[in-house]
C-alpha cells in the first residue's frame, strides 16, 4: 500500500476509537447505519439515543463538536430534498404557521430523511475522523473488498492531487496570459483545457502502468502491514451497533 496518507478529514489523536482495527470501525459503521436506517420514523426518542451515542463515540475520540458539525454541510442537498417533500407528497394537509399548508406524510418523510441521513453522515465523519485513508484501505482488504476496487481506490487517493495540481498549473498558465473565464463565450476555453487534462491523466496513468509491470507487477498489490483485530476489539467496535440495535428494537416494541 505505500506510505500513509493524511486527509482533511482525518484527525490525528490518541484515542481508544482511533487505535481500533480499521475493519473493526467499518463493520461497526455499516452495522450502525443499517440498524437507523430499520428504526421507525416515528420512534422519535430513538433517534435522539442514536445521537447521544455518537456523541459518545465522538468524545471516547476526542472530536470537537465542531469539527463534525462543520464537515456535515456535505448534506445540505439532501436537506434540500427534505424540505421540499411536505410540499409535494401527497397527502392529509396541515397548516403551519398560520399560512402554510403541508401534507403530514411529506413531514413525516422529511423528517425521516433529515434525521437517517443526518446520523449517518455523523457516524461517516467519525470514522474519518479517527481512520487514516490508508488504514480504510487495509480495513476494506482484510473485510474480503474485492482487490482490483481496493487498488482503483488507492490509486485515486494517490493521484487526486497529482490531477489537482496539474489542474492548478493549468490555471496559473492560462490567468498569466490574460485568460479569465467571464462567460458562455470561454467554455470553449476551458473544455479545451479539460480535455488536455484527461489525455495528461491519461498518459501517466499508462506510464505509472508500465512501470508496475516493469516492478513484476501480476494483478495484485503487496501489503506491508496485516491489519489484525482482537476479541477485545471486536467487542470494543460492536458496542455502538449493539447499544443502537436495542434501541431499535425497543422501538419496534413501542
Amino acid at each position: 500500500m505505500g506510505a500513509g496518507h493524511a486527509h482533511r478529514l482525518y484527525r490525528h489523536a490518541e484515542s481508544p476509537v482511533h487505535r481500533l482495527p480499521p475493519h473493526c470501525k467499518l463493520t461497526a459503521v455499516f452495522c450502525f447505519v443499517l440498524v437507523v436506517v430499520c428504526t421507525p420514523r416515528t420512534a422519535l426518542w430513538a433517534f435522539a439515543a442514536y445521537a447521544l451515542l455518537l456523541a459518545a463515540v465522538a468524545a471516547a475520540a476526542r472530536v470537537p463538536a465542531g469539527f463534525v458539525l462543520r464537515r456535515l454541510v456535505i448534506e445540505v442537498p439532501f436537506v434540500a430534498f427534505a424540505f421540499l417533500m411536505p410540499f409535494v407528497v401527497p397527502g392529509e394537509q396541515i397548516r403551519l404557521l398560520g399560512f402554510l399548508d403541508v401534507s403530514v406524510p411529506g413531514l413525516w418523510d422529511a423528517w425521516n430523511v433529515l434525521a437517517k441521513g443526518t446520523l449517518g453522515v455523523t457516524a461517516s465523519v467519525l470514522l474519518a475522523a479517527t481512520t487514516e485513508l490508508r488504514a480504510l484501505l487495509l480495513g476494506l482488504e482484510r473485510l474480503r473488498l474485492p482487490p482490483l476496487i481496493v487498488q482503483i481506490a488507492s490509486f485515486m487517493i494517490r493521484y487526486g492531487d497529482v490531477v489537482t495540481d496539474e489542474m492548478r498549473r493549468m490555471s496559473v498558465a492560462r490567468r498569466s496570459r490574460g485568460f479569465e473565464a467571464r462567460g458562455p463565450r470561454h467554455w470553449g476555453v476551458l473544455a479545451k483545457s479539460a480535455g488536455a487534462l484527461f489525455i495528461r491523466s491519461y498518459e501517466r496513468g499508462e506510464r505509472v502502468h508500465l512501470a508496475m509491470l516493469s516492478r513484476g507487477y501480476a494483478g495484485t498489490m503487496p501489503v506491508i502491514d496485516q491489519a489484525t483485530a482482537s476479541r477485545a476489539q471486536w467487542t470494543a467496535a460492536a458496542a455502538l451497533p449493539s447499544a443502537a440495535l436495542a434501541v431499535c428494537l425497543l422501538g419496534w416494541a413501542l
